[in-house]
């Protein structure tokens, strides 16, 4: 599977602590109603994000809701007085790029913020505005007419086989999205210096693995290895960070 541009790995003065998956199946299960897509763009650098990252982690465990955290690489450059510069160990420029598609699709706007909450594509809100992010959350849920229903399940020779169906006519691509369950940082520079940072379902990966025509169909995705403590999704999207038609999570492979 191919990661971000570069490898999810410490940086010389990260501590980081990955806590094995409790259960990629957590959440939404085959054959349950689509769950409402819920992405936070954040950075380990900013200051602000971190009350962000908390909520974001209480929405992660909430039924009918997919938390993915994007962590962006903007704030890496950031020099903060004595405490220096903190280079996020989970910034890509790949959620730089997603942020900015979704600013220009739903703000109208090119420039980016931190923390930022994207709700099915379709709204934006301050990361850590709970009750915005709340109510975004039923209203999306609610105004959603057109969709794809996705169920995942393991295939009998291994990987995944995706079932897509539903009254969405707009074409979409399929996407695989690979994300670690937890994470602990020890931040030992920048504007979070000192800091222990907790994060939950942060984005790692992110490729596009089918189309969506209209039509149901089944695709087959052969050689997926997750690494311990990881687990992955699947969306259906148009291209252009355009609303989210479908999503669902991957269910456990049981253990060999």
């Amino acid at each position: 599977m191919r990661p971000w541009a570069r490898s999810v790995l410490p940086a010389v003065l990260a501590v980081v602590t990955v806590i094995a998956l409790a259960g990629a199946a957590t959440g939404q299960q085959v054959g349950t109603p689509a769950p409402t897509v819920v992405e936070l763009f954040t950075s380990q650098s900013c200051y602000s994000c971190p009350p962000a990252e908390a909520f974001l982690a209480t929405l992660a465990d909430r039924p009918g809701v997919l938390a993915l955290e994007f962590y962006v690489d903007y704030w890496d450059s950031l020099v903060y007085g004595r405490h220096g510069r903190w280079k996020d160990p989970f910034s890509s420029p790949e959620a730089t790029a997603r942020q900015r598609g979704y600013n220009v699709a739903v703000r109208g706007r090119g420039d980016v913020y931190t923390p930022q909450t994207v709700v099915d594509g379709r709204y934006e809100a301050v990361g850590s505005a709970r009750d915005t992010i709340l109510s975004l959350i039923d209203r999306s849920a609610t105004e959603r007419r057109l969709r794809v229903d996705v169920a995942v399940s393991v295939a009998p020779a291994g990987g995944y086989a995706v079932g897509l169906a539903g009254n969405a006519t707009t074409p979409g691509a399929v996407w695989l999205v690979t994300f670690i369950d937890r994470a602990t940082t020890r931040v030992n520079a920048g504007e979070n210096y000192d800091k222990t940072l907790s994060s939950r379902n942060i984005v790692v990966a992110r490729r596009k693995v089918g189309d969506w025509q209209g039509s149901a169909t089944t695709l087959t995705l052969d050689g997926i290895r997750l690494e311990a403590g990881q687990g992955c999704a699947v969306l259906v999207q148009p291209e252009g960070e355009r609303p989210i038609l479908g999503a669902a999570l991957c269910p456990a492979v049981p253990a060999s």
